[in-house]
Protein backbone atom coordinates (compact mmCIF):
# COMPACT_ATOMS: atom_id res chain seq x y z
CA UNK A 1 0.00 0.00 0.00
CA UNK A 2 2.85 2.73 0.01
CA UNK A 3 4.06 4.31 -2.85
CA UNK A 4 7.52 3.32 -3.99
CA UNK A 5 9.70 5.79 -4.51
CA UNK A 6 12.25 4.00 -7.35
CA UNK A 7 16.03 5.26 -6.69
CA UNK A 8 17.70 2.01 -8.39
CA UNK A 9 20.00 2.07 -11.17
CA UNK A 10 18.75 2.46 -14.51
CA UNK A 11 17.62 -0.36 -16.26
CA UNK A 12 17.04 -2.26 -13.23
CA UNK A 13 13.56 -3.30 -12.17
CA UNK A 14 12.76 -2.58 -8.22
CA UNK A 15 10.54 -4.27 -5.82
CA UNK A 16 8.69 -2.32 -2.91
CA UNK A 17 5.47 -0.86 -2.12
CA UNK A 18 3.30 1.57 -2.70
CA UNK A 19 2.08 4.11 -0.39
CA UNK A 20 -0.77 6.59 -0.56
CA UNK A 21 -2.90 4.30 1.15
CA UNK A 22 0.10 2.77 1.38
CA UNK A 23 6.41 6.26 -2.11
CA UNK A 24 6.11 5.61 -2.78
CA UNK A 25 6.86 4.34 -1.74
CA UNK A 26 8.18 6.17 -2.08
CA UNK A 27 8.09 5.27 -1.38
CA UNK A 28 11.80 3.17 -1.43
CA UNK A 29 13.32 0.11 -3.80
CA UNK A 30 15.14 -3.07 -3.32
CA UNK A 31 18.36 -3.23 -5.03
CA UNK A 32 17.53 -7.11 -6.11
CA UNK A 33 17.23 -7.31 -9.75
CA UNK A 34 15.63 -10.54 -11.50
CA UNK A 35 15.56 -11.90 -14.91
CA UNK A 36 11.49 -12.32 -14.54
CA UNK A 37 11.04 -8.50 -13.52
CA UNK A 38 13.43 -7.68 -16.11
CA UNK A 39 11.42 -9.42 -18.62
CA UNK A 40 8.54 -8.06 -17.84
CA UNK A 41 9.84 -4.80 -17.93
CA UNK A 42 10.97 -5.01 -21.73
CA UNK A 43 7.57 -6.91 -22.58
CA UNK A 44 6.09 -3.56 -21.62
CA UNK A 45 8.51 -1.49 -23.32
CA UNK A 46 7.77 -3.83 -26.44
CA UNK A 47 4.18 -4.55 -26.35
CA UNK A 48 5.35 -8.44 -27.27
CA UNK A 49 3.47 -10.26 -24.98
CA UNK A 50 -0.20 -11.20 -24.80
CA UNK A 51 -0.30 -9.71 -21.60
CA UNK A 52 1.59 -6.75 -21.93
CA UNK A 53 -0.78 -6.10 -24.99
CA UNK A 54 -3.86 -6.80 -23.38
CA UNK A 55 -3.04 -4.28 -20.19
CA UNK A 56 -1.99 -1.60 -22.24
CA UNK A 57 -5.45 -1.40 -24.68
CA UNK A 58 -7.07 0.69 -23.01
CA UNK A 59 -4.43 3.85 -22.75
CA UNK A 60 -3.30 2.35 -26.18
CA UNK A 61 -6.37 2.78 -28.08
CA UNK A 62 -7.12 6.46 -26.22
CA UNK A 63 -3.70 7.57 -27.59
CA UNK A 64 -4.75 6.88 -30.87
CA UNK A 65 -8.23 8.51 -30.74
CA UNK A 66 -6.83 11.88 -29.01
CA UNK A 67 -9.55 14.18 -28.69
CA UNK A 68 -11.96 14.53 -25.16
CA UNK A 69 -9.61 11.80 -23.37
CA UNK A 70 -6.54 12.30 -20.83
CA UNK A 71 -4.23 9.18 -20.73
CA UNK A 72 -2.56 9.36 -17.40
CA UNK A 73 0.16 6.92 -16.64
CA UNK A 74 0.43 7.09 -12.48
CA UNK A 75 2.07 5.25 -9.47
CA UNK A 76 -0.19 2.55 -7.82
CA UNK A 77 -2.62 4.02 -5.39
CA UNK A 78 -1.12 7.87 -5.62
CA UNK A 79 -4.10 9.00 -6.58
CA UNK A 80 -7.58 9.71 -5.20
CA UNK A 81 -10.20 8.00 -6.94
CA UNK A 82 -12.62 10.37 -6.51
CA UNK A 83 -10.50 12.73 -7.94
CA UNK A 84 -10.95 11.15 -11.35
CA UNK A 85 -14.68 11.07 -11.28
CA UNK A 86 -14.89 14.78 -10.22
CA UNK A 87 -12.29 15.57 -13.10
CA UNK A 88 -14.37 14.13 -15.65
CA UNK A 89 -17.35 15.49 -14.16
CA UNK A 90 -16.36 18.81 -14.47
CA UNK A 91 -14.62 19.23 -17.61
CA UNK A 92 -16.53 16.63 -19.48
CA UNK A 93 -12.51 14.79 -20.35
CA UNK A 94 -12.38 10.87 -19.85
CA UNK A 95 -9.53 9.79 -18.08
CA UNK A 96 -7.92 7.12 -18.91
CA UNK A 97 -5.99 5.46 -16.57
CA UNK A 98 -2.89 3.36 -15.68
CA UNK A 99 -0.39 2.49 -12.82
CA UNK A 100 3.48 1.36 -12.64
CA UNK A 101 5.03 0.20 -10.14
CA UNK A 102 8.88 1.50 -10.82
CA UNK A 103 10.35 4.29 -13.19
CA UNK A 104 12.23 1.75 -14.61
CA UNK A 105 8.87 -0.46 -15.65
CA UNK A 106 7.54 2.89 -17.01
CA UNK A 107 10.97 4.54 -18.74
CA UNK A 108 10.92 1.95 -21.92
CA UNK A 109 7.05 2.22 -22.58
CA UNK A 110 7.20 6.15 -22.89
CA UNK A 111 10.78 6.13 -24.48
CA UNK A 112 9.54 3.95 -27.19
CA UNK A 113 6.80 5.52 -27.95
CA UNK A 114 4.33 2.38 -27.62
CA UNK A 115 1.58 4.55 -25.89
CA UNK A 116 1.21 8.25 -26.22
CA UNK A 117 0.57 9.07 -22.92
CA UNK A 118 -0.71 12.89 -22.00
CA UNK A 119 0.57 13.09 -18.76
CA UNK A 120 3.06 11.00 -16.33
CA UNK A 121 4.39 10.99 -12.71
CA UNK A 122 8.11 10.04 -12.78
CA UNK A 123 10.81 10.70 -9.73
CA UNK A 124 13.40 13.10 -10.03
CA UNK A 125 15.95 11.69 -11.68
CA UNK A 126 13.55 9.96 -14.17
CA UNK A 127 12.52 13.07 -15.23
CA UNK A 128 15.71 14.73 -15.50
CA UNK A 129 16.80 12.07 -17.80
CA UNK A 130 13.78 12.47 -19.93
CA UNK A 131 14.57 15.49 -20.23
CA UNK A 132 18.28 14.72 -21.36
CA UNK A 133 16.73 12.23 -24.09
CA UNK A 134 14.23 14.60 -25.27
CA UNK A 135 10.94 12.49 -24.45
CA UNK A 136 8.81 15.16 -22.97
CA UNK A 137 7.66 18.54 -24.01
CA UNK A 138 7.56 21.69 -22.18
CA UNK A 139 4.57 22.37 -20.59
CA UNK A 140 2.38 25.58 -21.08
CA UNK A 141 1.88 26.98 -18.12
CA UNK A 142 -1.22 29.68 -19.45
CA UNK A 143 -3.33 26.56 -19.06
CA UNK A 144 -2.06 25.96 -15.97
CA UNK A 145 -2.75 28.91 -13.61
CA UNK A 146 -3.12 26.54 -10.10
CA UNK A 147 0.80 26.46 -10.66
CA UNK A 148 0.46 29.67 -8.19
CA UNK A 149 -0.12 27.63 -5.17
CA UNK A 150 2.96 25.35 -5.51
CA UNK A 151 5.41 26.42 -2.64
CA UNK A 152 8.50 28.28 -4.06
CA UNK A 153 10.61 25.93 -2.14
CA UNK A 154 9.60 22.85 -4.22
CA UNK A 155 9.77 24.77 -7.41
CA UNK A 156 13.66 25.46 -6.43
CA UNK A 157 14.03 21.96 -5.64
CA UNK A 158 12.93 20.98 -8.66
CA UNK A 159 15.41 23.27 -10.65
CA UNK A 160 17.80 20.24 -9.26
CA UNK A 161 16.35 17.90 -12.01
CA UNK A 162 14.14 20.11 -14.19
CA UNK A 163 16.65 23.73 -14.76
CA UNK A 164 13.73 26.47 -15.03
CA UNK A 165 10.88 24.24 -14.27
CA UNK A 166 9.97 23.96 -17.71
CA UNK A 167 8.85 20.37 -17.89
CA UNK A 168 7.58 19.72 -14.51
CA UNK A 169 4.95 20.22 -11.64
CA UNK A 170 5.75 18.82 -8.01
CA UNK A 171 2.47 16.68 -6.83
CA UNK A 172 4.34 14.70 -4.13
CA UNK A 173 7.62 14.93 -2.23
CA UNK A 174 9.20 13.51 0.67
CA UNK A 175 12.32 12.91 2.76
CA UNK A 176 14.30 9.67 3.71
CA UNK A 177 15.46 9.69 7.71
CA UNK A 178 15.80 7.37 10.66
CA UNK A 179 12.96 5.99 12.48
CA UNK A 180 13.39 5.41 15.89
CA UNK A 181 11.76 3.74 18.92
CA UNK A 182 12.30 6.23 22.42
CA UNK A 183 11.73 3.51 24.74
CA UNK A 184 14.45 1.30 23.19
CA UNK A 185 17.16 4.33 22.28
CA UNK A 186 18.83 5.74 25.10
CA UNK A 187 19.06 9.70 23.90
CA UNK A 188 17.41 11.70 20.62
CA UNK A 189 18.92 10.49 17.50
CA UNK A 190 20.36 12.76 14.87
CA UNK A 191 23.03 11.55 13.30
CA UNK A 192 23.31 8.72 10.81
CA UNK A 193 26.20 7.73 13.14
CA UNK A 194 23.59 5.51 15.23
CA UNK A 195 23.64 3.47 12.74
CA UNK A 196 27.19 2.26 13.61
CA UNK A 197 26.20 1.73 17.36
CA UNK A 198 27.34 -1.35 18.48
CA UNK A 199 24.66 -1.11 21.53
CA UNK A 200 22.03 -1.58 18.49
CA UNK A 201 23.60 -4.76 17.13
CA UNK A 202 20.39 -6.71 15.45
CA UNK A 203 18.02 -3.64 16.18
CA UNK A 204 18.62 -1.72 12.96
CA UNK A 205 16.89 -2.19 9.82
CA UNK A 206 18.84 -0.81 6.34
CA UNK A 207 16.82 -0.11 3.04
CA UNK A 208 17.56 -2.52 0.57
CA UNK A 209 18.42 -0.02 -2.28
CA UNK A 210 21.69 0.63 -3.46
CA UNK A 211 20.74 4.27 -3.48
CA UNK A 212 19.80 4.75 -0.41
CA UNK A 213 21.89 3.05 1.43
CA UNK A 214 24.68 4.34 -0.13
CA UNK A 215 23.33 7.87 0.17
CA UNK A 216 23.75 7.16 4.22
CA UNK A 217 27.19 6.38 3.67
CA UNK A 218 28.02 8.77 1.52
CA UNK A 219 25.98 11.52 3.77
CA UNK A 220 28.08 10.53 6.65
CA UNK A 221 31.37 10.80 5.01
CA UNK A 222 30.66 14.25 3.88
CA UNK A 223 30.24 13.83 0.41
CA UNK A 224 27.46 14.07 -1.73
CA UNK A 225 24.67 10.82 -2.58
CA UNK A 226 25.32 11.90 -6.55
CA UNK A 227 28.97 11.41 -6.41
CA UNK A 228 30.93 9.57 -9.43
CA UNK A 229 33.99 9.79 -7.85
CA UNK A 230 34.55 6.11 -7.54
CA UNK A 231 37.22 6.79 -4.35
CA UNK A 232 34.13 8.40 -2.80
CA UNK A 233 32.01 5.25 -3.47
CA UNK A 234 34.34 2.51 -2.27
CA UNK A 235 35.08 4.84 1.22
CA UNK A 236 31.09 4.68 1.32
CA UNK A 237 31.28 0.73 0.49
CA UNK A 238 33.68 0.17 3.15
CA UNK A 239 31.44 1.73 5.63
CA UNK A 240 28.37 -0.36 5.00
CA UNK A 241 30.57 -3.49 4.97
CA UNK A 242 31.74 -2.51 8.35
CA UNK A 243 28.43 -2.01 9.92
CA UNK A 244 26.49 -5.34 8.23
CA UNK A 245 26.92 -7.35 11.04
CA UNK A 246 24.72 -4.74 13.34
CA UNK A 247 21.85 -4.72 10.67
CA UNK A 248 19.10 -7.40 11.59
CA UNK A 249 18.17 -7.02 8.17
CA UNK A 250 17.96 -5.14 4.71
CA UNK A 251 14.12 -4.18 4.10
CA UNK A 252 11.72 -1.81 2.27
CA UNK A 253 8.31 -1.59 2.85
CA UNK A 254 8.65 -4.16 6.06
CA UNK A 255 10.67 -1.80 8.29
CA UNK A 256 7.41 -0.15 9.21
CA UNK A 257 5.61 -3.05 10.34
CA UNK A 258 8.97 -4.34 12.13
CA UNK A 259 9.25 -0.47 13.65
CA UNK A 260 5.24 -0.39 14.68
CA UNK A 261 5.48 -4.08 16.30
CA UNK A 262 9.32 -2.64 18.06
CA UNK A 263 10.90 -5.69 16.71
CA UNK A 264 13.53 -3.07 15.82
CA UNK A 265 14.73 0.52 17.74
CA UNK A 266 16.02 1.73 14.71
CA UNK A 267 15.29 1.73 10.54
CA UNK A 268 15.61 3.74 7.33
CA UNK A 269 12.83 5.12 6.36
CA UNK A 270 10.41 7.64 3.77
CA UNK A 271 8.80 9.96 5.85
CA UNK A 272 5.42 9.13 4.52
CA UNK A 273 5.69 5.98 6.22
CA UNK A 274 7.07 7.77 9.40
CA UNK A 275 3.81 9.50 9.53
CA UNK A 276 1.74 6.19 9.17
CA UNK A 277 3.67 4.51 11.71
CA UNK A 278 3.56 7.63 14.53
CA UNK A 279 -0.04 6.98 14.26
CA UNK A 280 0.09 3.21 15.08
CA UNK A 281 3.26 3.55 18.04
CA UNK A 282 3.54 6.81 19.87
CA UNK A 283 6.49 5.77 20.93
CA UNK A 284 8.35 6.24 17.17
CA UNK A 285 10.19 8.97 16.28
CA UNK A 286 11.17 10.40 12.90
CA UNK A 287 14.32 12.72 12.18
CA UNK A 288 16.15 13.36 9.14
CA UNK A 289 19.92 13.71 9.85
CA UNK A 290 22.16 16.89 10.32
CA UNK A 291 24.84 15.40 7.76
CA UNK A 292 21.51 15.82 5.14
CA UNK A 293 19.67 13.12 3.21
CA UNK A 294 17.27 12.48 0.24
CA UNK A 295 14.37 14.71 -0.18
CA UNK A 296 12.97 13.25 -3.39
CA UNK A 297 10.04 14.62 -5.73
CA UNK A 298 7.29 13.03 -8.00
CA UNK A 299 5.86 15.30 -10.80
CA UNK A 300 3.78 15.59 -13.40
CA UNK A 301 5.04 15.90 -17.11
CA UNK A 302 3.77 15.58 -20.67
CA UNK A 303 5.65 12.80 -22.79
CA UNK A 304 6.61 14.16 -26.54
CA UNK A 305 4.25 11.85 -27.85
CA UNK A 306 1.47 12.95 -26.11
CA UNK A 307 -1.75 13.31 -28.55
CA UNK A 308 -4.06 15.51 -25.73
CA UNK A 309 -1.72 18.14 -24.44
CA UNK A 310 -4.19 20.73 -23.68
CA UNK A 311 -6.15 17.66 -21.70
CA UNK A 312 -3.00 17.40 -19.55
CA UNK A 313 -2.41 20.47 -18.90
CA UNK A 314 -6.16 20.65 -17.64
CA UNK A 315 -5.62 17.45 -15.47
CA UNK A 316 -2.51 18.63 -14.00
CA UNK A 317 -4.31 22.45 -13.03
CA UNK A 318 -6.92 20.91 -11.56
CA UNK A 319 -4.65 18.55 -9.45
CA UNK A 320 -3.25 21.70 -8.14
CA UNK A 321 -6.28 23.25 -6.75
CA UNK A 322 -6.18 23.39 -3.07
CA UNK A 323 -8.95 21.63 -2.49
CA UNK A 324 -7.94 18.81 -4.53
CA UNK A 325 -4.43 18.29 -3.58
CA UNK A 326 -5.67 17.99 -0.10
CA UNK A 327 -8.12 15.34 -0.74
CA UNK A 328 -4.83 13.70 -2.66
CA UNK A 329 -3.20 14.52 0.26
CA UNK A 330 -5.49 12.53 2.82
CA UNK A 331 -5.64 9.45 0.43
CA UNK A 332 -2.19 8.97 0.06
CA UNK A 333 -0.23 10.58 3.22
CA UNK A 334 2.63 11.78 1.60
CA UNK A 335 3.59 15.40 1.68
CA UNK A 336 2.00 18.15 -0.96
CA UNK A 337 4.21 20.73 -2.23
CA UNK A 338 0.30 22.93 -2.64
CA UNK A 339 1.09 25.41 0.21
CA UNK A 340 -2.49 26.32 -0.39
CA UNK A 341 -3.84 22.81 0.43
CA UNK A 342 -1.75 22.46 3.46
CA UNK A 343 -3.72 25.47 4.83
CA UNK A 344 -6.82 23.47 4.43
CA UNK A 345 -5.68 20.97 6.32
CA UNK A 346 -8.00 20.76 9.53
CA UNK A 347 -5.88 18.27 11.72
CA UNK A 348 -3.00 21.00 13.20
CA UNK A 349 -0.63 18.05 14.73
CA UNK A 350 -0.32 17.13 10.85
CA UNK A 351 -0.59 20.84 9.42
CA UNK A 352 2.36 21.46 12.02
CA UNK A 353 4.12 17.88 11.45
CA UNK A 354 7.79 18.45 10.89
CA UNK A 355 8.11 14.71 8.94
CA UNK A 356 5.56 15.89 6.63
CA UNK A 357 6.40 19.68 6.42
CA UNK A 358 10.25 20.22 7.33
CA UNK A 359 11.77 23.42 7.72
CA UNK A 360 14.46 24.76 5.50
CA UNK A 361 16.91 24.35 8.44
CA UNK A 362 16.05 20.69 8.67
CA UNK A 363 16.47 20.21 4.44
CA UNK A 364 20.18 22.37 4.42
CA UNK A 365 21.69 19.69 3.90
CA UNK A 366 19.30 17.33 1.61
CA UNK A 367 19.68 16.47 -2.73
CA UNK A 368 17.60 15.10 -4.79
CA UNK A 369 18.87 11.94 -6.42
CA UNK A 370 20.40 12.63 -10.10
CA UNK A 371 20.87 10.64 -12.86
CA UNK A 372 23.95 9.88 -13.01
CA UNK A 373 24.58 7.85 -16.35
CA UNK A 374 24.64 3.97 -17.46
CA UNK A 375 28.53 3.90 -16.41
CA UNK A 376 28.19 5.36 -12.51
CA UNK A 377 24.77 3.43 -12.07
CA UNK A 378 26.75 0.11 -12.79
CA UNK A 379 29.83 1.28 -10.64
CA UNK A 380 27.13 2.01 -8.00
CA UNK A 381 25.57 -1.59 -8.18
CA UNK A 382 29.36 -3.02 -8.58
CA UNK A 383 30.04 -1.77 -4.96
CA UNK A 384 26.19 -2.63 -3.36
CA UNK A 385 26.99 -5.95 -4.30
CA UNK A 386 30.11 -6.02 -2.23
CA UNK A 387 28.18 -5.13 0.29
CA UNK A 388 25.53 -7.77 -0.01
CA UNK A 389 28.13 -10.39 -0.80
CA UNK A 390 30.28 -9.77 2.11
Amino acid sequence: MKKMLVLSLTGLVVLGSLTGCVKIDETGETAAETAAAEEAAAADSEGASEGSAEEAAPAEEASKEGSGQVVVYNWGEYLDPEVLDMFEEETGIEVVYEEFETNEIMYPKVATGAIAYDVICPSDYMIQRMIQEDLLQEINFDNVPNIKNIDEEYMKWSEEFDPGNKYSVPYCWGTVGILYNKEMVEEPIDSWEVLWDEQYENNILMQDSVRDALMVALKLKGYSMNTTNEDEVAEATDLLIEQKPLVQAYVIDQVRDKMIGEEAAIGVIYSGEAIYTQRENENLEYVIPKEGSNLWIDSWVIPKNAANKENAEAFINFLCRPDIALMNFDYITYSTPNKAARELIEDEDIRNSTIAFPTSDMLENCETFQYLGDDVDTMYMDYWNKVKSS
